[in-house]
């Protein structure tokens, strides 16, 4: 008995000393939650991982409560057909995102079964943040891929409705800094030895006076 207790109080004792970890704070996960455009391509996204992403969509607020959104997985097997499909890096027309080797594997092809309009796109901005925010809790990273051929992906995936975005989803292998500029400054992100860097307006320059 008296082993038993000695054993048990110093088991207390440790779980009390024990360093704990972090906790994902929103702060935190909005830290890492940075558009990815590189992917490690060893790192195969797991159907069970798309639907954890996809399934926060029945706990998210919706404009009129009218949860029109869809949303169609895509796995490994199927990822080159979106990847025939869309654009990325934009504003990097010269290095021709992604770079070979660094492809996403994995999608969500988000969809509407009504016509798109400010109450879709409201749904939209909350669903894919919301999916995003999630991604990076478990460890995976995303971008929202709006240029894209809709009917092409529409017939490829023969979709019953109409597609309004792509999210790309794997496990990042780029180095992402935010800049903080003036409100009047470039936003535009760009890249130097490396390193992918993305303006933010100041937050002090957020708020009306």
């Amino acid at each position: 008995m008296a082993d038993n207790y000695l054993e048990n109080k110093m088991e207390e004792y440790r779980a009390r000393t024990a360093p704990r970890k972090p906790a994902m704070t929103l702060g935190r996960l909005l830290a890492r939650n940075r558009s990815c455009r590189g992917y490690d391509a060893g790192f195969i996204v797991r159907e069970d991982q798309l639907r954890t992403l996809i399934e926060v969509n029945a706990a998210v607020p919706s404009a009129r409560n009218q949860q029109v959104l869809r949303f169609r997985p895509v796995l490994a097997d199927e990822a080159p057909r979106v990847l025939a499909c869309v654009r990325m890096g934009g504003a990097l027309p010269d290095l021709h995102l992604p770079l070979p080797g660094t492809e996403p594997n994995a999608f969500i092809i988000v969809c509407s079964t009504v016509p798109e309009d400010r109450y879709v796109d409201i749904d939209l901005g909350i669903a894919v943040q919301s999916m995003l925010l999630r991604a990076v809790e478990i460890g995976l990273n995303g971008l929202c891929i709006g240029a894209f051929d809709r009917e092409r992906i529409r017939r490829e995936f023969s979709l019953p409705c109409e597609p309004l975005l792509i999210v790309a989803v794997g496990r990042s292998i780029e180095r992402i800094e935010r800049v903080r500029i003036g409100a009047g400054e470039d936003r535009t992100y760009y890249r130097r030895d490396g390193v992918h860097y993305v303006p933010k307006i100041r937050p002090e320059e957020l708020i009306l006076k």
